[in-house]
């Protein structure tokens, strides 16, 4: 069986953990009253605040800028906003995957936890269940489901599955490039490039 945590942050290449905060880490799982996932925690310590192909975007939860937090909760609020009782049928994640209600923020709801440049959000669902998986938005309004747990969303993802609904994939050959996002007004984004994957 694969270790999709190491499988994918050997694509990423050496952690440089910058903000990795435990404290920060628990802060926000007694504010949101969830536990999110050890890889999912293991992959932002790793490299975030960053921008992974030019695409997805990973915030952390010890940084001001760039707060994951904050990138949740505001998540949450515009999601919650939106009126789910006109959707087509076949755009309705409800019934194209079994859940009871759509609910944003609650410890058996969705949980906005990556998003990209293309307007994709990465749901993390049921956090405090034991088996958490993922419902992805693809910017308008086509949903996919993905049951598996991050590390193994963003290894794939990062492979150039259609991890983002049908035809979505984000696939660049070669290294992949990460990017470390602005801290600060004046600051300049670092680009540097993970190991030959020999892709």
């Amino acid at each position: 069986m694969t270790d999709y945590l190491t499988a994918a942050t050997a694509m990423l290449g050496p952690a440089r953990n910058r903000y990795a905060d435990p404290a920060a880490w628990d802060q926000l799982h007694a504010e949101l009253r969830i536990q999110l996932p050890s890889d999912y925690q293991a992959v932002v310590d790793a490299y975030a605040p960053v921008l992974l192909n030019g695409h997805l975007y990973l915030s952390h939860p010890a940084t001001e800028r760039w707060n994951l937090g904050q990138q949740i909760r505001d998540t949450v609020r515009a999601w919650s906003d939106v009126d789910w009782e006109d959707l087509d049928p076949d755009e309705d994640p409800r019934l194209l995957f079994g859940l009871e209600d759509l609910r944003f923020g609650t410890p058996d709801g969705l949980w906005p936890i990556a998003s990209t440049d293309r307007g994709e959000t990465v749901f993390l669902v049921a956090a405090s269940a034991a088996s958490p998986w993922l419902l992805v938005e693809d910017g308008e309004g086509g949903w996919g489901r993905y049951d598996m747990g991050f590390a193994e969303w963003l290894y794939r993802y990062l492979i150039g599955e259609d991890l983002a609904g049908p035809d979505s994939s984000a696939f660049y050959p070669g290294p992949v490039r990460l990017e470390h996002l602005p801290m600060t007004p004046d600051d300049r984004t670092e680009s540097w490039y993970g190991p030959d994957r020999s892709m």
